[in-house]
């Protein structure tokens, strides 16, 4: 791709981008769904002007890391561990439901092969964490009770999707499950999510002192956005995806920082925490959208044969399955029944994740074009009607 090319189609991704996200706010329908209904438009589905390649893909995954950074920036470290066990259990139950269901009706009903139906049940249980962050911001509830839950679990939903997909990719490559791979890579993942925050938050000091000393322009943002990047190499090279590094960047950073039975490393400096997110703001509003138009952009609904008996009938109970599952792991949830369902709808976008089942299915040869297809069909929906089933389910909700 010449340059001026590739600045032609970032300037289509930008425009397109807030134009459709300006439209879906005024409608008061959220502008994250605007954002990957743009992708879905300009990409192959539509006028096949933006064919996502791996610069737009690496410019996406800056969009999401700083998404996530965002996010661990404006959480409470201390009301996330009040609700921990409720996040655990909404996150295994949804692992666990949609995983057991798709399997079973891959493999009963349509009578696909054992592996091809551990991957179409591994696709269903991921939840879409940037997408789900974004809708709660949209309609305003990013602070609320049901937020911490969801964002609890999805960070669990992501990290348990991330070992599900090496051990199916084991099996499906070697023939067997490695078992002390996938210890070795949950006991990283742990240490690695615990011990980050402590190590990021001892470096303030010398991140306040840069940002006061530094003779030249943008040292903060600077500084930030090199150890995001640095976190995200970080915890790939630990197994974990690369946004939770950043995601423990963000916490380590914010103004509620704290560390249970640590009292005297939960207070951070106020000012530089808000000169973060000052300074932060403008460079994340930026590259965020970049990373739902690729994900729209991701989803060719050209391939889809929808004169095909057999897709709709896989894709339909496939569809309810996915959403019936997620919804029904918020029973655990501590309050109404309206909570419950919030927390469990909030669960339901599959979004890039899904995506990512689906194309190493389809690379490796374990999906053939049918079930690629219907995957991919079931991924859009879910990504496309999760973010208004939310809207309307706490609509009203404190």
């Amino acid at each position: 791709m010449e340059i001026s090319e590739f600045f032609l189609k970032l300037l289509v991704i930008l425009v397109s981008a807030k134009l459709f996200a300006e439209i879906f706010a005024y409608f008061r329908i959220p502008s994250v769904l605007g954002e990957v209904i743009a992708g879905i438009i300009i990409g192959p589905s539509v006028f096949g002007f933006i064919l996502p390649n791996e610069t737009f893909y690496i410019l996406s995954e800056i969009g999401i890391l700083l998404l996530l950074f965002e996010v661990g920036l404006e959480t409470d470290v201390s009301q996330l561990v009040k609700v921990g066990l409720q996040s655990s259990l909404v996150a295994i139950t949804g692992v666990v439901l949609p995983a057991v269901a798709g399997f079973w009706i891959s493999n009963n009903v349509f009578e696909l092969s054992f592996t091809v139906s551990l991957f179409v049940g591994g696709t269903l249980v991921a939840t879409s964490i940037g997408i789900t962050v974004r809708v709660l911001t949209d309609i305003n509830k990013q602070r609320s009770r049901t937020a911490r839950i969801v964002l609890g679990a999805a960070v669990i939903d992501d990290i348990i999707g991330v070992v599900i997909l090496t051990i199916l990719y084991d099996f499906a490559i070697k023939g067997k499950i490695n078992i002390l791979s996938t210890i070795k890579i949950i006991g990283f993942i742990t240490v690695f999510m615990l011990a980050t925050p402590i190590i990021i938050k001892s470096f303030l000091p010398i991140i306040s002192r840069l940002s006061d000393t530094g003779r030249t322009k943008g040292m903060l943002p600077t500084v930030i956005v090199s150890i995001i990047l640095a976190l995200a190499v970080i915890s790939h090279k630990t197994g974990a995806p690369e946004i939770l590094g950043s995601f423990a960047a963000g916490i380590a950073l914010a103004k509620r920082f704290y560390i249970p039975f640590m009292e005297t490393w939960s207070c951070n400096d106020n000012v530089i925490s808000e000169k973060i997110e000052i300074d932060m703001k403008p460079i994340i509003d930026l590259f965020v959208p970049v990373f739902f138009v690729v994900v729209g952009a991701s989803i060719n609904l050209k391939e889809i044969d929808f004169t095909s008996i057999t897709f709709w009938q896989l894709a339909g109970l496939l569809t309810v399955v996915a959403i019936i599952a997620k919804v029904l792991s918020g029973i655990w949830v501590k309050g109404s029944l309206r909570e419950k369902i919030s927390v469990g709808t909030a669960m339901v976008p599959r979004g890039e994740v899904g995506l990512i089942f689906a194309e190493v299915g389809k690379k490796n040869g374990i999906f053939d074009d049918t079930v690629y297809t219907v995957v991919v069909f079931v991924v859009a929906l879910t990504t496309l009607f999760g973010p208004l089933l939310l809207r309307i389910v706490m609509k009203g909700e404190t």
